[in-house]
């Protein structure tokens, strides 16, 4: 980390934060404890979209780039279009304001999302990961210490092979139980109570608000997408099977 990074932290940070993983784009701005936001539908308008928010944030805020002392993004998994576009956004700003950056698991902050929205303190996670499968985590809230602990890690699977554990008070949240009804290995009560959440900028900056606190951050050019699927889209072949089950 340079000096003029480290030169910058101070105990109440100011975080910009940017979510593009999926269909919805956001921007937050963490100052002095509170978070102010924007967002917008339309993932193919991502790359357009995110800009224009983070300035209309900067200017309600009336500061500068250069004020904040980091700047935060959903790293993935997701869509691989958004999270490519949050990263190079990212690295950009932070590159050109000499900010370090922290990457926040989009999984991680769907479970901070859902936190917020009121619900219990064991998450299980899941988005659409297309081609029949989804990313899921499972993470458990520490109260006592407000941190989140990881259950388990971010993984890419059949949805019938999602498996949580202490399933005591779990809380299902994310696009992925809606667009694979069926065929989770769960108990339909609790499929009939999962929460549509989706990862939001808001979540980010909250969660890197704690990591900044415990210095877990990155040179911009250190900042890189989690990718859990190296194969980006299926064969013709591969498809015509899927249809066909």
């Amino acid at each position: 980390m340079s000096a003029s990074m480290q030169g910058k932290m101070r105990p109440m940070p100011t975080i910009l934060a940017i979510e593009t993983s999926s269909e919805i784009a956001s921007a937050a701005l963490l100052r002095d404890n509170l978070i102010i936001s924007r967002a917008t539908s339309g993932v193919m308008n991502h790359s357009q979209a995110i800009l224009p928010m983070v300035q209309s944030l900067l200017q309600e805020a009336g500061i500068t780039l250069a004020d904040c002392e980091a700047i935060a993004f959903g790293s993935g998994p997701g869509s691989f279009t958004g999270v490519r576009t949050a990263c190079g956004v990212v690295q950009g700003l932070a590159f050109g304001a000499a900010l370090p950056v922290i990457p926040v698991v989009t999984l991680l902050a769907l479970a901070e999302a859902q936190r917020e929205a009121g619900s219990g303190p064991n998450v299980l996670c899941a988005l659409d990961a297309r081609m029949g499968e989804v990313y899921w985590a499972q993470y458990r809230f520490d109260a006592q210490h407000a941190v989140w602990q990881t259950v388990i890690a971010p993984t890419l699977s059949a949805p019938s092979q999602v498996r949580p554990e202490h399933d005591d008070g779990l809380i299902l949240a994310g696009n992925g139980f809606a667009a694979y009804a069926g065929q989770f290995n769960l108990p339909a009560t609790l499929l009939e109570s999962a929460h549509d959440t989706i990862p939001t900028a808001h979540a980010v900056a909250r969660i890197a608000q704690t990591e900044f606190a415990a210095q877990r951050l990155c040179a911009p050019a250190d900042a890189q997408p989690l990718y859990l699927r190296n194969k980006i889209a299926q064969t013709i072949a591969e498809r015509q099977a899927m249809a066909t089950r």
